[in-house]
């Protein structure tokens, strides 16, 4: 009785035969005469797994509020179930299955695969080899500008009329620029009696002296800044043999960067240029032009270095290291004309203590070696560079941070044999050769 009812109960709920499956799987792995007990339970087995894979899949299905099943959500199952991936089926669009009758309650459901012509493949063109992936960073606008770089459309380059539009020319077409930047016609004025006074031979102490008051305390002169910015640029480039007009450029730099009321924190990538130009340039003025008024432009150029990175330094995080970068290879480059090691030394002193005590004590050695024994350095140039060198070390000295109160004879020894004779007779012909020394052997721990 108990036997009958067993073989009666339904083990199935689907229109496949679960045992058949199980046997002919069982026969392909090469084990035969499987009982109908173990191919029933193994089958009722196997639907369960399934079912449970396909309620997790629906689940993703609901939760992504979509309504067809796709291999994804039967991947997720199986990862959330912990089974082996499906391999083979990552596709984004859902596959389509055909059915195919076989017999009286047997359907066989299969992918309708698209024949494929090789032939026809084959003789097809090969598609253009893809452009190598790339990407650039550039300024879109600044401040409602649009800088006119080759990346930003051109203001003359407008948008072409449909083709076969009737009714429309090219002639009749407006072309607008894309970015809107009108000046007022009292800030034209001003910019033209600006330039005039700062470029025109004419022009007395008193007007560039009145021009640049105006530039360092009027409001109202923002849309003005990139203009000015890119004047001072040019002057530059062309005026490195005028001395003279290259201190007023700085001069006009100088007093844009002390406006109150001039946000000019957007246009210090345009500014460091010319600054770094004056600052390390190989010759500055003509060689007429006198030694101190071509020392004179370096040591401004400093100052307003020391100026930039110190207000900006911490707004532009890549500033500092990049302009220390650039000085510190003019410096260590010792086939550079005694200008730029000036202007490089001047950079790096200006840039701070810890610039001094990182980069110039390590080198300094070696540097002044090499500098002593040129000849291609006058001695005016060398008193200059020994100068400079006596000013670097002498913004290492700190009262209130020193380790040494009194120097011995061997202190100075150590000194002597850390910096190299030149810079040992340099330091001791200053007035305060004893600061120097103590704040240098402080230092050099940290060298």
């Amino acid at each position: 009785m108990a036997s009958s009812s067993s073989s009666s109960m339904k083990y199935s709920y689907t229109l496949w035969s679960p045992s058949d499956t199980v046997k002919d799987v069982a026969e392909s792995l090469g084990i035969a005469n499987l009982s109908e007990e173990v191919s029933k339970s193994l089958a009722m087995d196997v639907e369960y797994r399934i079912n449970e894979v396909l309620e997790q899949a629906t689940k993703f299905m609901k939760h992504s509020k979509r309504t067809i099943l796709t291999t994804q959500d039967i991947s997720h199952a199986f990862r959330v179930l912990n089974l082996e991936p499906l391999y083979g089926y990552d596709s984004t669009r859902p596959i389509k299955f055909r059915e195919a009758v076989l017999g009286p309650g047997q359907t066989l459901y299969y992918i309708d695969d698209e024949e494929v012509d090789f032939e026809r493949i084959i003789n097809m063109p090969l598609p253009k080899v893809p452009r190598e992936v790339s990407f650039t960073a550039h300024w879109l606008a600044i401040e409602g500008v649009q800088p006119a770089i080759p990346q930003n459309p051109q203001p003359s380059e407008g948008r072409s009329a449909a083709p076969g539009q009737p009714g429309v020319s090219s002639t009749e077409i407006e072309v607008k620029p894309l970015v809107k930047h009108a000046l007022s016609r009292e800030l034209q004025l001003y910019y033209d009696r600006v330039v005039a006074a700062l470029t025109e031979e004419s022009s007395t102490s008193a007007m560039k002296n009145a021009v640049l008051n105006s530039l360092g305390n009027d409001p109202g002169l923002h849309q003005l800044i990139p203009y000015l910015i890119q004047f001072v640029a040019e002057k530059i480039r062309l005026n490195l043999k005028n001395a003279s007009m290259l201190y007023l450029m700085l001069q006009v730099l100088h007093k844009l960067l002390t406006n109150q009321t001039i946000f000019i924190e957007p246009y210090i990538h345009s500014i460091m240029p010319p600054i770094l130009t004056l600052l390390v340039g190989k010759r500055i003025g003509t060689s007429q032009s006198s030694t101190e008024e071509h020392y004179k432009v370096r040591d401004f150029a400093a100052s307003l270095l020391n100026q930039v990175c110190t207000k900006y330094g911490d707004t532009y995080h890549t500033l500092k290291p990049r302009v220390t970068r650039t000085l510190l290879k003019a410096f260590m480059d010792t086939s550079k004309s005694a200008g730029t090691q000036y202007g490089a030394l001047s950079g790096l002193t200006a840039m701070g203590p810890e610039v001094v005590r990182v980069l110039i004590l390590g080198n300094l050695r070696d540097w002044a070696a090499v500098i002593g024994s040129t000849s291609a350095v006058t001695d005016e140039d060398k008193r200059r560079l020994g100068n400079a060198v006596i000013e670097a070390l002498r913004s290492l000295v700190d009262p209130e941070f020193t380790t040494i109160d009194d120097l011995t004879d061997q202190d100075r020894a150590r000194f002597a044999e850390f910096v190299g004779p030149e810079v040992d007779k340099l330091v001791s012909e200053a007035s305060d050769s004893e600061s120097i020394i103590k704040a240098v052997l402080d230092s050099q721990k940290f060298v």
